[in-house]
This record gives structure tokens, C-alpha cells and sequence, in this order.
């Protein structure tokens, strides 16, 4: 693992602190209708707004969307940097390995099954969502781990992890066919991915769990550095390699499924951004990494929710949609530069 210089970490930290700072500020300016800066300012800081149109639209839409353009890009970002270190694969990440799709199960069920079977009763759809998600995303990360306990082909583990996302893809199309027209509207709306859904309640809900797992994941830092040299090595350091994997695999659940559940299955951002941060730092040590991510994730997230928003135009994009044209030539320039991608190194 190589060290990079403390001084250009902390300047590197810093321009990309400014630009989240600019993004942001983006985010909360443009839009198909124009406010004035000075007029966002004033409402932010509690002002009196010249419209009261305005106060709403920068309150209930665009502030929570850029919260949720923040909380999504680090979570994601962060998942897929444990993800990629865990199965020692580039190409892993939440949405390649059908963890994504195990939380869409996890919201289809919910939103469209319990609710053909009439059994949807008095759950709460917010905490019905999240835990759904959860439990889907979860659900497939312990499959993934049962098979890489017994094949050590990280490769094979890639391929049969992109087999999971097809058959729970399949599944989600069995739900569909026999849900009501309302639900199935909903669910293929939630599955573009859309970050302006998002409430402020919503938000004092998402957050704290995000927070807390973004903590959780530094901590496991030591660990995650242990595991890029293999188990063997990870045991000879006192690292419990089984408890470990359980937290990881944990967190990771609990940061794709809190986002997926509420912004729909984002693309890709778990996969570039590791990549990203490995070759702007030149470094493997997970106490850079995962504030690099997290920097990273939120500045490529708003970039692409800015883009998604069409800004001056009435019509907006899926947030999938750019995701995945940012995402996929990156991994395509991944493939031609390393030739080899079954392992990290």
C-alpha cells in the first residue's frame, strides 16, 4: 500500500470540498424555473422570499434533492469500495453484483405484492421501504458470500453474482405482471432512479443511517486494508476474518439498501468512484479511500443529478440514465488498461 503525501491529501481534500460546495450551489440554481441567487440565499438563511412559489421550490424540492444527490453519491461510493476489497474484484460493486436488485425485490414485494395480496395492512410505507430494501440487499450479499466460501474463482463470483441480478430481475417481472396499474406505475418510476422523491421527513431518516454507516466503515479501515493481501495474511494481523465479513457485508446492506429504497437503484457510482479514488490518491489504504469516496461520490452524483434536471427545461432525465453513461465507459477503459480484472491488487 502506498502513502501518499499528507500535503497534497489535505489540498486534494480541499478543492474537492470547494467544488461540492459549487455543485451544490448549482443544484439549488438551476432548475426550469429561475431564481435569483440573492433570493435562494435569503430563504436558506431564513429571509423573507420575493415569491412564496420560490420558497417551496427551493425548501420541499431542491434542498432535499441535493441532500439526497450527498447521502446517495458517499453511501454508494462507499459500498462499492468495500465491495471491490471484499471479493478482491474491480468490477464488483452493488448494482454489477445484484445487490441493487436484491433491494428492488425486497421495494417490489412491498410495493406491489403485499399490496395485490392484500396484506399491505397499517405498515408504514417509509419504514416498510427501508426495510425491505434492506432485507433484499442483505439477502443476496449472504448468497454472494456462501458462494465465495465455497469457490475461490473471484471471477466465477462476479458471473454468478451478475446470475442473481437476472433471476431477481425476472422475479420482479413475475410481481409486476400481477400488480395493479397505480403500484407498477410507482415501482418502474422508482426504478429510473430519482432523488427529487425525497422528502425533508424522509431525510431526517435516511440520514442518520447513512452517517452512521459511512462511521462504521472507517472503523473497519485496519480490517479492509488486511483483506487486499488475503485472508491468511488478515488472520496472521488478529483480524477475525468471520466477524469482519459479517460487518461488512452488514453495512454494506444497510448503505445500498436505505438508498436504493428511496432513490431507486443508482448505477455504477459504486464502481467508478473507487476506481477514482485509487488513481487520483495512488493509494490502497482505506483511511484515504473512504473520505476520498465519499468526496468523490458526492461530487459525480451531483454533476449527474444537475445534468439529470435539464436545467432551463421542463422535462428531466432518470438519474440512472446518466449514472450509466458516466459508468460504463469508465469500466470499458478499466478492461483495456488492466487486461486483467479478476483481482485486485
Amino acid at each position: 500500500m502506498q502513502l501518499f503525501n499528507s500535503h497534497k491529501l489535505i489540498y486534494l481534500y480541499a478543492v474537492l470540498l470547494l467544488t461540492i460546495f459549487i455543485f451544490f450551489g448549482l443544484e439549488l440554481l438551476l432548475g426550469s424555473i429561475h431564481i435569483p441567487l440573492r433570493s435562494i440565499l435569503s430563504i436558506l438563511f431564513g429571509g423573507a422570499a420575493e415569491k412564496e412559489s420560490w420558497k417551496v421550490i427551493i425548501i420541499d424540492s431542491r434542498l432535499p434533492r441535493a441532500i439526497a444527490a450527498i447521502l446517495s453519491g458517499s453511501a454508494l461510493a462507499v459500498a462499492g469500495l468495500k465491495m471491490q476489497t471484499l471479493f478482491r474484484n474491480p468490477l464488483a460493486g452493488p448494482y454489477i453484483l445484484g445487490i441493487s436488485s436484491g433491494a428492488g425485490l425486497g421495494v417490489a414485494i412491498f410495493m406491489m405484492g403485499l399490496s395485490f395480496m392484500g396484506i399491505f395492512g397499517s405498515v408504514s410505507p417509509d419504514s416498510g421501504i427501508i426495510v425491505s430494501s434492506v432485507l433484499g440487499s442483505f439477502l443476496v450479499l449472504m448468497i454472494l458470500l456462501s458462494i465465495i466460501n465455497r469457490l475461490k474463482d473471484i471471477m466465477t463470483v462476479l458471473i454468478l453474482g451478475i446470475m442473481i441480478g437476472s433471476i431477481i430481475t425476472a422475479l420482479i417481472g413475475i410481481i409486476q405482471y400481477f400488480s395493479y396499474d397505480a403500484q407498477l406505475k410507482s415501482f418502474i418510476l422508482w426504478t429510473m432512479g430519482d432523488l427529487s422523491a425525497i422528502s425533508n421527513d424522509q431525510l431526517l431518516l435516511i440520514a442518520p443511517v447513512v452517517v452512521a454507516g459511512l462511521l462504521f466503515s472507517f472503523t473497519l479501515s485496519k480490517n479492509l486494508n488486511a483483506y487486499l493481501l488475503g485472508e491468511d495474511y488478515a488472520k496472521s494481523l488478529g483480524v477475525n476474518v468471520k466477524r469482519s465479513r459479517i460487518m461488512i457485508i452488514f453495512i454494506t446492506s444497510i448503505l445500498t439498501g436505505t438508498i436504493t429504497a428511496y432513490c431507486g437503484p443508482i448505477g455504477f457510482v459504486g464502481i467508478v468512484v473507487p476506481h477514482l479514488a485509487r488513481l487520483i490518491s495512488n493509494s490502497s489504504d482505506h483511511r484515504i479511500l473512504i473520505p476520498l469516496c465519499i468526496l468523490l461520490g458526492i461530487n459525480i452524483l451531483l454533476i449527474a443529478d444537475i445534468v439529470s434536471q435539464l436545467p432551463g427545461m421542463d422535462q428531466a432525465l432518470p438519474i440512472n440514465s446518466i449514472t450509466s453513461l458516466i459508468g460504463i465507459p469508465f469500466i470499458i477503459w478499466i478492461i483495456f488498461k488492466n487486461k486483467k480484472i479478476t483481482e485486485l491488487n
